[in-house]
């Protein structure tokens, strides 16, 4: 079959990981034929949506991203509803650092449930953390099943085809050609879910993605036997923006910096354990889980797809529509921005609060 596949379809959508699944699922959903290419296979160890747990958090320091978790949490319920399992375990959350006060009146404008907690009262209602201050409390955190999720989302989608690179993608204005190396893929729209590979890919098509690929790394660390209650999701606004959360399933939790590993090459990922890197882990196990023995039972690369300000770029361009930039912290919102960009591929106007996120921002900045 190899150089011999000719495929018409509505909407041909680059990339399954989170995003190109969520998109296809939508599509799929809405009647849409829909194609998703894939260059390797769902979850695979280069990707930026691999790995066992996220976190699912209303927390951010301003009330636009607060509303956009609250309607992400509607469309993750609704992916649970349809697959009949769950895939947000309901977890205790706990925000600190410099940043918590924009974050605790972010969510008050936003009407998002939360609890004030002093250090005295953090230290006795969560004897396994020690953050040194006092906490704002999210009541309807949770931790996604990350590989659930792929699961769930992939089970929705008729035509996934791994193994597939996608080579070049041609916009004439009434169609949209795909090149791949098992043959071209024609459709009325496209949209190029490919994460750090996006910017590259869409370069030929005159559509500049600003992107930049870091590698990342995270820790777990055992919790077998570990004394007192189920330790919460804790993450850490403001320097040194740590975070931690426990693994579904497992007797381990997950431990992390965000943004704290070196530019990388997407084709070229270093997966071996960074010294460096896992020194910082370990002294961060230390400082805020005493209880726990620092020392990681494993470390697990991944790599960010890092748009210059942190939001993400949902967007179209003629034909071709743009999901990227997930800047380590899109995975909350998978479902939601899926029916973002499959309302962009059939037409619809962007919903009011994606139009943030349009690629004409950067443009807008250089200008300045």
């Amino acid at each position: 079959m190899a150089g011999t596949m000719e495929t018409r379809s509505d909407v041909a959508v680059v990339g399954a990981g989170l995003l190109g699944l969520a998109t296809a699922r939508a599509l799929a959903r809405r009647g849409n034929e829909v194609i998703l290419l894939e260059q390797a296979e769902i979850g695979h160890e280069a990707s930026g949506s691999k790995g066992s747990c996220r976190i699912f958090r209303l927390g951010y320091d301003d009330a636009e991203w607060v509303n956009m978790a609250i309607r992400a949490r509607g469309a993750w319920a609704e992916l649970e509803d349809d697959c009949g399992r769950q895939l947000l375990a309901p977890t205790p959350h706990l925000t600190f650092g410099q940043e918590l006060d924009a974050v605790r009146d972010a969510m008050r404008a936003a009407g998002a449930p939360h609890e004030q907690l002093t250090e005295a009262e953090v230290a006795a209602r969560f004897p396994g953390i020690a953050i040194g201050g006092p906490a704002l409390l999210e009541l309807e955190s949770c931790v996604i099943s990350a590989d659930g999720a792929l699961q769930a989302l992939a089970a929705a989608v008729p035509d996934i085809r791994a193994g597939v690179t996608v080579t070049g993608i041609a916009d004439d204005g009434r169609r949209v050609t795909v090149r791949t190396t098992a043959g071209q893929v024609s459709a009325r729209a496209a949209v190029v879910c490919a994460g750090p590979w996006t910017s590259a890919l869409l370069a030929g098509s005159g559509i500049a993605v600003p992107s930049e690929a870091t590698m990342e790394q995270v820790g777990y660390l055992g919790t077998e036997g570990a004394p007192g209650p189920a330790l919460p999701i804790f993450i850490c606004h403001g320097p040194p923006e740590a975070y931690g959360l426990p693994v579904p399933g497992a007797a381990l939790y997950k431990i992390g910096f965000h943004h704290s590993g070196p530019v990388t090459d997407p084709g070229r990922q270093e997966q071996a354990p960074d010294g460096d890197l896992t020194a910082r882990l370990t002294g961060l196990a230390r400082q805020y889980l005493p209880g726990l023995a620092p020392d990681l039972a494993r470390s697990e690369r991944c790599v960010y797809d890092n748009s210059p300000d942190e939001d993400f770029v949902v967007d179209r361009i003629g034909r071709i529509v743009v999901g990227s930039g997930t800047s380590g912290h899109g995975f909350k919102f998978g479902p939601l921005l899926g029916e973002w960009l499959a309302d962009l591929a059939t037409g619809r106007g962007p919903d009011p609060a994606a139009r943030r996120f349009s690629l004409s921002r950067f443009a807008a900045a250089g200008a300045h």
